[in-house]
């Protein structure tokens, strides 16, 4: 097992000390990584305590410590998991030789691109959560909030490591972008659509977690089976980190529905708004924003992209060793096809559709979610059902960008979909209205705003009303 050098600057288990340049180099990006946070981060936060999850080690047992930290003396570090002895190339043209060390020429290029990518979503996420704090619901919140946005601060370095790394002085550059681009930033915004939406209340916060930390869930299962070993261990540890994450969006919506339940059947007849409370219909709208946007990250249905990265062993599918083919030359994929007006259908080679092979997927790991919230409002005995949109609705890349589907999937008109829209996502009206719920923060130990019902269990076996943010 490798060793964790905690007396360093940049705690780290990848022998840091032994290579002066690069931790000079990374030393050097340090400063400018807490000046992005300071600025970026959580305002109004800096200088509290929070019991906060901090890596210590790439072991499965016992790799995190709990205490309180204040934020930007956290130690993030960098952490990969250890190596696989003998790994072999999981996937495409080279399946089963040696996996590589180092960055093949003829790869460089499109490794970088693929590791910028998914290091510019780690520091979008921190953006575009930075005022959430001012509005939350208990401190238990608080803290799962501060815990979600210091690892994706870690998670940015993880990809940084890799970049001043591997790629030389084009590394270090992207790495310095890395800090310059903004979330929504008309001029400089982050590579990624769903990385530039607002996140100004919480209930977008856990769709958040739920849906699009789940697709980074799904992109850093296809890189944990990349024929670059350092990129693979990189993310098998982030992936560690990244459950957490999904708790907090899963287990956020359901505590919501539980409170709109509870009240509900408490007092028959009454609007949940009249009582304060998110209605089921407004969190299904927000649930069809957040799955649509989040299904967009995946990349086009079709695309010669995918097949790229799977034929040289750059990226893998989820879990790859649950498929018997892991060269797919002579597969097809059945995909829809929009032709005269209508949806059909047509086959195309299994390469080229790898993007929907890892979509279909992250539809299925959703739906386990959504099943489970289903769950809770029949326990209620309440008459409703949340459902997931079709992958057809609400899409702005691939096959479906450009047309209007419902989100049972039918194909409607310009006309139509405007006459509908409202009933479908989140309206102004909808967001004023959640957002009127969350106008101020509940700080009191154990205590929850009206909107939503208190966790089961606190964090590492504390209460809910532990103190997890020190306040005072």
């Amino acid at each position: 097992m490798s060793q964790i050098d905690h007396s360093e600057k940049i705690p780290n288990n990848v022998n840091l000390s032994s290579d002066r340049k690069l931790q000079r180099a990374l030393e050097k990006w340090l400063p400018n990584y807490i000046n992005w946070w300071t600025e970026m981060g959580p305002e109004g936060f800096q200088t509290k305590d929070v019991y906060l999850r901090t890596a210590i080690s790439a072991d499965t047992e016992g790799w995190a410590h709990f205490d309180y930290v204040k934020m930007p003396e956290y130690r993030w570090g960098i952490f990969l998991a250890d190596p696989v002895k003998d790994r072999t190339i999981a996937c495409g043209d080279d399946y089963g030789k040696p996996v590589w060390q180092e960055v093949p020429g003829e790869h460089r290029n499109t490794l970088r691109r693929i590791i910028v990518t998914q290091g510019d979503t780690e520091p979008a996420s921190v953006e575009q959560q930075r005022l959430l704090g001012q509005t939350c619901p208990s401190l238990y919140d608080l803290r799962n909030l501060f815990q979600v946005n210091v690892e994706e601060g870690r998670h940015l370095w993880a990809m940084v490591y890799l970049l001043h790394s591997y790629f030389g002085r084009d590394g270090r550059e992207e790495a310095e972008a890395l800090l310059e681009r903004r979330s929504g930033d008309s001029d400089n915004p982050r590579i990624l659509g769903a990385f530039n939406a607002p996140i100004d209340n919480w209930l977008s916060f856990f769709m958040f977690t739920f849906f699009t930390d789940r697709d980074g869930k799904y992109q850093l299962l296809a890189l944990a089976e990349s024929a670059f070993d350092p990129l693979s261990r990189t993310t098998r540890f982030m992936l560690t980190e990244e459950a957490h994450h999904m708790f907090v969006g899963e287990t956020g919506v359901l505590r919501i529905i539980q409170r709109t339940c509870e009240q509900m059947k408490a007092n028959p007849g009454k609007d949940p708004r009249e009582l304060g409370l998110i209605d089921l219909p407004t969190i299904q709208k927000a649930l069809n924003f957040w799955y649509s946007i989040s299904l967009d990250l995946f990349g086009g249905e079709v695309s010669s992209n995918a097949a790229s990265y799977f034929a040289s062993g750059l990226k893998g599918r989820a879990k790859e060793a649950q498929y018997d083919d892991h060269i797919c030359l002579e597969q097809v994929f059945n995909m829809d096809k929009i032709e005269d007006g209508k949806v059909g259908s047509e086959e195309v080679p299994l390469r080229n559709a790898m993007n929907e092979v890892l979509r279909t997927e992250y539809t299925e790991d959703c739906q386990r979610g959504v099943n489970k919230w289903n769950r809770m409002i029949a326990e209620h005995g309440v008459d409703f059902e949340l459902t997931l949109p079709s992958r057809r609705f609400n899409r702005q890349i691939g096959l479906y960008a450009g047309i209007h589907f419902s989100p049972a999937g039918e194909l409607i008109s310009n006309e139509q979909w405007e006459a509908q829209k409202a009933a479908w996502l989140p309206s102004e009206a909808d967001l004023t209205y959640v957002k009127s719920l969350m106008n101020r923060s509940v700080t009191e130990p154990g205590k929850m705003a009206n909107w939503i019902a208190a966790p089961k269990q606190g964090i590492k076996g504390r209460p809910v009303d532990f103190e997890y943010v020190r306040l005072d």
